[in-house]
């Protein structure tokens, strides 16, 4: 009996060798199976992570910080007002220029008035020429009247004389009233053009002045658009100069996935193609969206030294193209999302 029993345990146990190797051989013909099903219909990447439109705030007027109507990491609204600069250099540069541009207009009045004047001068001017020129011609007819008379000895060579000098007189009174009539005209027109620099000047201190008013609407630095502020980098009663960067706003319902895939995975990826989205952060957390566009250019060109194959020895290197990937989550799903945030993307080929 005993050799018996010793006898049959080998035989099961070479029974059960063969069958695990069995389940195991078919555990993994089915493994392989789906495996190539799967991959067949998909693209998959984990280089990719969540990003979104960042707009940095920038002051555009140097000064002193006022006040800070805000908190970092908050909720802000498109047009509210988040920093106020002290503003009053800036008020007294728009006051400044609101004086140059009255005196300028003050300018233009009594240029106008010159003009008034100038014009009524040569009226004057061509009343007296008309008049000179009557004398004129009534001194000239008493002239030949006087010439025929002396050569008859009807008058004296005195009287002819007075008349001579009459007649001389009469031409100098109209060649003066001419020159005056002329230089009045000359006034008008050089008070014309004077008139012309006073409005080009008038226009370039309204132009000062909407400056000013423009650079005292820069003191109170607003939000460009609604979403949570973030890098706060400006304290109260800090110097800011133009250019300097205060902080930055993540923009509201600007999420989306930047999944970088080899080159030799575009083949088959289309826009609008259906995207499975694992965030790391959260296991749980099931996203889905569609492919939206494609970079122009590979990652590396973009970069700050890309690379040139012509220059020292090739090695040849996948390079990776940006996709652009809609995002199609619930605000609460959203909501728990940061740009930066590593994801694993599945882009569905097979439609």
């Amino acid at each position: 009996m005993a050799q018996n029993t010793e006898s049959s345990e080998p035989k099961k146990k070479s029974k059960v060798i063969p069958i695990i190797l069995g389940v195991i051989l078919l555990a993994g013909v089915i493994f392989g199976i789906k495996e190539y099903i799967y991959y067949s219909g998909h693209e998959d990447t984990d280089n990719a992570q969540i990003d979104a439109d960042i707009s940095p705030v920038v002051a555009r007027v140097g000064g002193y910080v006022d006040s800070i109507l805000f908190e970092e990491n908050t909720h802000v609204t498109k047009g509210q007002l988040l920093v106020k600069i002290d503003d009053r250099d800036l008020k007294v540069k728009v006051e400044q220029a609101q004086a140059a541009q009255s005196g300028a207009t003050a300018g233009i009045d009594v240029g106008q008035q010159q003009i008034y004047t100038n014009q009524a001068n040569s009226a004057t001017a061509k009343a007296n020429v008309a008049s000179a020129a009557a004398k004129l011609e009534q001194v000239r007819k008493d002239y030949d009247r006087y010439a025929n008379l002396v050569k008859d000895g009807s008058i004296t060579r005195q009287q002819f004389d007075q008349a001579k000098t009459e007649l001389q007189v009469a031409q100098a009174n109209y060649r003066a009233a001419q020159d005056q009539y002329k230089a009045a005209v000359e006034q008008v027109g050089t008070t014309r053009s004077q008139l012309k620099v006073t409005n080009t000047g008038v226009t370039q201190r309204q132009a000062d002045v909407d400056f000013a008013k423009l650079q005292l609407t820069y003191a109170s630095i607003k939000a460009p658009a609604s979403g949570m502020v973030a890098k706060k980098n400006v304290q109260v009663g800090q110097l800011v100069q133009p250019g300097q960067t205060l902080f930055a706003i993540v923009n509201d319902n600007s999420l989306y996935v930047t999944a970088n895939f080899k080159e030799t995975q575009l083949n088959d990826i289309r826009n609008g193609q259906h995207v499975k989205i694992e965030v790391d952060a959260y296991p749980d957390l099931e996203l889905e969206g569609s492919v939206y566009n494609f970079s122009p250019a590979t990652g590396a060109k973009f970069s700050l030294l890309p690379p040139d194959n012509a220059t020292g020895n090739f090695v040849k290197v996948v390079q990776r193209i940006p996709v652009k990937i809609k995002i199609n989550g619930t605000p609460e799903q959203l909501a728990k999302l940061r740009p930066g945030m590593s994801v694993d993307v599945s882009v569905d080929i097979k439609n």
